[in-house]
């Protein structure tokens, strides 16, 4: 049965039932049994057909949109209105002289019709007797490489478009790269717009080959190649008579017959835990989707990180319980022991289990504007954990072109690196390769909450299992109680020539008198001995800080009162200083000075040198100072003297200066 034959079922159908007898004009419409046979038949057969999803990808202008359009429209899934719809949207914004622009169909946006050009992923959903898909249609433009990985991440298969006339292009090598760094490892490539270079063999040929041999060089395992004319129609649904030296299949041939790898159907069972479900005092239930494997009551399994043992006692549903459950299915686990799991952990099978670390080995591809720095903190989110993790080491980034690996302090917008990575605490993982779900995981900045970063977990690194807190006797309550003191870290903040070291140098004498114990961390002397080997880019200031404030964390764990004097410049690292520290240890002072007053104070004339090109990355001058955004004390030196505002600093910690 046909699409339109099932339509002209259901058109019969209600013809039938509508010149039934009826005593009533409320009564329901007497069916006909045949046509509900029929109709249920064909819903059946849709619902157990396989489902692809595959994804669009290539240069600018390559014809994306146009190939998915022309599929669309080939395989008669377009309505009436749809049809009359991109009609009329053809010529208003189309780019064929009033003729059909079947680009149209996917580029919703007003700036992508406006500019001929994708910008956000499109998903669009149709089937056919074989197969059920999902395509991608993903953006061509460097800048919105993090769109195309967000539409390649779920992918089964890559349609790599290649324009006959261009051949491959940085963006084609970009994308197939990012293709085979997310797990991808069939790609169609479709060489488009043959009609332009009249369904040339040669320049087909010649494109595969170079395409075959970038294949091999990525490990992508399979391609198909194929030529094609999307916006003609040539070899998408019907072979085309223009090129009688191509015996393949057609595009749509290819995408209902290439095998779908499914690995999650014969790995071990992994279910990442959303939601506890505890509705009552009588149920308690760990809800989320089987990301591989299968389970079934009384099977064993281990909830990890923590590594708790028990059997599955219940797999329910809002349908009643299930007797086995297997990959994609949502469901709620039921255990037969009362053991401790939460949003983020794995139930694993016990035979099974997954690895855990908290350091890695990941390839990274960077989606902020601002540049990865190694040191900097963000949230991790891998499955359903969100958790604080840091890049601690860039060990290469990649030329996408050449594949070659160069070496890199910082990855900009679009680069991929190796990267090591340490995170907060441990987690259960797989390597991408043999699990998306688990293997797979984004960066999130934690001022903005945007997605700075998508990458894969390659491997743990060794030696993070074999370091472990070692417990000690005496803690920060007993070593503060015997210096009859609060721990505190003071963090003074500002522009070169602010005031800060002359302020905190007053506090600290202060407090002395008070018989206090203190020590004071300065930017000039911690960088003749800690962090001499330290210059001022952007990537050394954040490890200035990182070390700085570990040094500092470890003062206040002996009980003193640490000041910190440097001019961290930016929020991010203020942030992860913070981080380190209990609630109400850590106080930010903004010592608060206009850049003209600092240059006025300019004693060791920095400014003047930065003006004249001497000094490269000076804050104020061409880096930036991030002005703090909620300090606990702000400090403004045209109101007052030193002397006055570090008495403000000892009044907020609850002294009085002598």
């Amino acid at each position: 049965m046909t699409i339109r034959d099932s339509r002209d079922v259901i058109r019969d159908s209600k013809e039938q039932g509508a010149a039934a007898p009826s005593s009533s004009n409320h009564q329901s419409p007497i069916p006909n049994p045949e046509a509900a046979t029929a109709v249920a038949a064909y819903l059946q057969q849709h619902e157990t057909k396989g489902l692809l999803r595959f994804i669009t990808c290539g240069s600018v202008d390559d014809g994306k949109s146009t190939l998915i359009g022309r599929l669309l429209h080939d395989t008669k899934l377009l309505l009436d209105d749809q049809v009359s719809a991109l009609e009329a949207d053809s010529r208003r914004f189309g780019t064929q002289n009033g003729e059909i622009d079947f680009a149209l169909l996917v580029d919703g946006l007003a700036a992508e019709r406006e500019q001929g050009i994708t910008i956000d992923v499109a998903y669009r959903f149709f089937g056919t007797e074989r197969r059920k898909f999902i395509v991608a249609d993903c953006p061509g433009h460097e800048q919105y490489t993090r769109n195309m990985a967000t539409g390649a991440s779920t992918a089964d298969v890559a349609v790599v478009l290649v324009d006959a006339r261009k051949g491959l292009l940085t963006q084609t090598r970009r994308h197939s790269y990012i293709v085979k760094l997310l797990g991808i490892n069939r790609v169609v490539l479709a060489v488009n717009k043959m009609d332009l270079v009249d369904f040339d063999q040669t320049a087909f040929d010649a494109i595969c080959g170079q395409y075959r041999a970038l294949a091999a060089h990525l490990g992508i395992a399979h391609v198909d190649c194929l030529p094609l004319s999307a916006l003609l129609g040539d070899n998408m649904i019907a072979r085309s008579g223009r090129t009688p030296w191509y015996t393949g299949p057609t595009l749509l041939e290819l995408l209902e017959t290439v095998p779908i790898d499914r690995h999650d159907t014969e790995a071990a069972f992994r279910l990442p835990v959303q939601w506890v479900c505890r509705p009552n005092q009588d149920f308690r239930g760990f809800a989320g989707t089987v990301v591989s494997g299968a389970v079934a009551p009384g099977d064993a399994i281990l909830v990890q990180p923590s590594g708790r043992r028990s059997q599955i006692s219940r797999i329910v549903t809002a349908d009643g319980d299930l007797p086995s459950a297997g990959p994609g299915q949502a469901v709620t686990l039921t255990l037969a022991d009362e053991i401790d799991a939460s949003r983020g952990d794995v139930i694993a099978a016990a035979a099974s289990p997954l690895e855990v670390a908290d350091q890695f080995a990941a390839h990274v591809l960077w989606m902020g504007d601002e540049r990865l720095l190694p040191g900097r903190p963000y949230l991790l989110k891998i499955g359903t954990r969100t958790i604080g993790a840091s890049v601690t080491e860039i060990k290469h980034k990649v030329d996408v072109n050449t594949q070659e690996q160069l070496a890199a302090k910082h990855l900009e917008l679009n680069e991929v690196g190796l990267c090591n990575l340490h995170l907060d605490q441990p987690i259960p993982f797989e390597a991408y390769a043999d699990s998306r779900a688990l293997g797979g995981f984004i960066l999130i900045d934690r001022q903005s909450f945007a997605t700075v970063a998508a990458g894969t977990l390659e491997f743990a690194l060794r030696r993070a299992g074999n370091i472990h807190w070692q417990h000690l006797d005496v803690d920060k309550g007993e070593r503060a109680a015997i210096k009859h003191q609060p721990p505190r870290c003071l963090w003074f903040t500002g522009l070169s020539g602010a005031g800060k070291s002359t302020i905190a140098n007053l506090v600290e004498k202060k407090l002395l008198a008070l018989g206090k114990h203190t020590y004071l961390l300065d930017g000039d002397n911690v960088r003749h001995g800690l962090n001499k080997d330290l210059g001022f880019t952007d990537e050394d200031r954040v490890e200035n800080i990182r070390r700085v404030a570990e040094v500092a964390r470890l003062m206040t764990d002996a009980g003193l009162i640490v000041l910190v004097s440097f001019i961290s410049p930016f929020r991010a690292e203020r942030a992860m200083a913070r981080a380190l520290f209990d609630p109400g240890e850590f106080l930010e002072v903004y010592v608060d000075t206009s850049l003209a007053e600092a240059e006025r104070r300019d004693v060791k004339g920095l400014y003047a040198k930065a003006r004249r090109g001497e000094l490269a990355n000076f804050t104020g001058i061409d880096s930036p100072y991030e002005v703090p955004e909620s300090p606990e004390l702000h400090l403004h030196t045209g109101d007052a003297d030193a002397a006055t505002l570090a008495d403000h600093v000892l009044a907020t910690l609850g002294y009085q200066a002598l």
